[in-house]
């Protein structure tokens, strides 16, 4: 145990020398989580920009356009009367959508001949094409109704009468789980849960190699002969500082006003469980590549993906199988499915058991190939010492 406390004091020392492994473990989570939490903390779209073309000229544009201006999410930036060279301005203006009145438009209504609104809309983003799809519709929907039950009452129905006729049946949407759609709520969590992922990848892959680098991995050998000892004499270092840095990023979901159950006994066993997984992963290639920027470069292959491979954003079921399968060996798609279930659905340890078991055998196959490698390196090293190969 002396010499266990003397090492691990030496593995601290090397750990806080190195530059760029404490701007990594230390900054990248803090910068990131103030970043993205910023970037979203609007938590929804709004005042999306919009054209009208308006060739009719009429009360009911007029009153169209109105309602148009009074959508949140949409903003008239522009009336005109003709067309003219829309798709020139786009790359300037990137309107979101173009709504066109046809001439004739309420002559054609007070004569029911239906007449039709062509909407043209930006679908280089598609986030902001679907919000502002929703949003128009809901808006023509919603004067295409009032229409009707004006016209009914002008027919001498009575106002009760015109809306019952109109409204043949309700529609009631009962949001659950995030009900105010704050778009917040649903990237944050996931955003830095990768991030944390890379975070430990990154430092992990730096411990060996670093060591293999210098020279101090033979030092190292010499002190002990088992590669497990050498596993944990690593690993310490972080056990003790990664729970700081979760403590740490936790913190961003009350700041953001973030509504969700994190501080649960199947959220611990999660995160402990993402760690241990992205520590074993991370350390594995810092045996396998003995050089720190090729294990991290080769680590960031993996990381970089992670979040949009997890199935967090786009369905894993939508994603050929191939990838799919990949994304299985990476630690955070499993943290991200339980996060969900635990977080929002309120789940308890049993909704997370294939989470858990798959983040089980991630830490338990990484920490298998570091035993056998790592003790095949450590007889190699103890069999020809420095001073022997010199």
């Amino acid at each position: 145990m002396k010499d266990f406390r003397r090492l691990l004091k030496i593995e601290f020392r090397r750990i806080f020398s190195n530059k760029v492994l404490l701007a990594i473990f230390f900054g990248a989570p803090l910068l990131y989580g103030f970043l993205f939490g910023f970037v979203y903390n609007q938590a929804k779209v709004i005042d999306l920009p919009i054209v009208i073309v308006d060739e009719d000229h009429s009360p009911i544009s007029d009153k169209l356009i109105d309602a148009f201006d009074d959508n949140e999410a949409l903003k008239v930036a522009d009336v005109r009367y003709s067309p003219g060279e829309i798709a020139k301005e786009m790359p300037f203006k990137e309107y979101a959508a173009v709504v066109n009145i046809p001439k004739g438009f309420e002559a054609e209504i007070l004569q029911k001949r239906h007449p039709e609104i062509r909407v043209d809309l930006n679908m280089v983003n598609i986030l902001n094409a679907n919000i502002a799809s929703k949003n128009i519709q809901t808006v023509l929907m919603t004067m295409n109704a009032g229409i009707e039950i004006e016209g009914l009452k002008k027919q001498g129905m009575p106002p009760a009468h015109a809306l019952e006729a109109y409204e043949s049946f309700r529609i009631n949407f009962n949001k659950m789980y995030n009900s105010t759609g704050n778009y917040l709520t649903f990237m944050l969590p996931g955003l830095l849960a990768a991030i944390m992922q890379q975070v430990i990848f990154l430092a992990l892959a730096l411990v060996f190699a670093r060591d293999f680098e210098d020279g101090y991995f033979h030092v190292l050998a010499g002190t002990h002969k088992w590669a497990f000892y050498h596993i944990f004499l690593k690993a310490v270092p972080f056990l003790i500082l990664i729970p700081f840095m979760w403590a740490l990023v936790s913190w961003f979901l009350p700041f953001f006003r973030i509504e969700a159950d994190i501080f649960s006994l199947p959220m611990l066993i999660l995160t402990a469980l993402l760690t241990l997984a992205s520590m074993g992963i991370g350390m594995l290639f810092s045996i396998v590549f003995p050089n720190q920027l090729k294990a991290t470069e080769l680590l960031m292959v993996i990381s970089t993906p992670a979040f949009v491979l997890s199935g967090f954003t786009w369905p894993s079921l939508a994603m050929p199988g191939a990838i799919s399968a990949f994304a299985e060996i990476i630690p955070v798609t499993h943290f991200l499915n339980g996060f969900r279930k635990v977080a929002f659905y309120g789940g308890g340890i049993s909704s997370i058991s294939h989470e858990i078991t798959m983040l089980i055998v991630i830490t338990a196959g990484s920490l298998l190939a570091m035993l056998i490698l790592l003790q095949l390196k450590i007889r190699k090293s103890r069999k020809n010492p420095p001073e022997a190969v010199a």
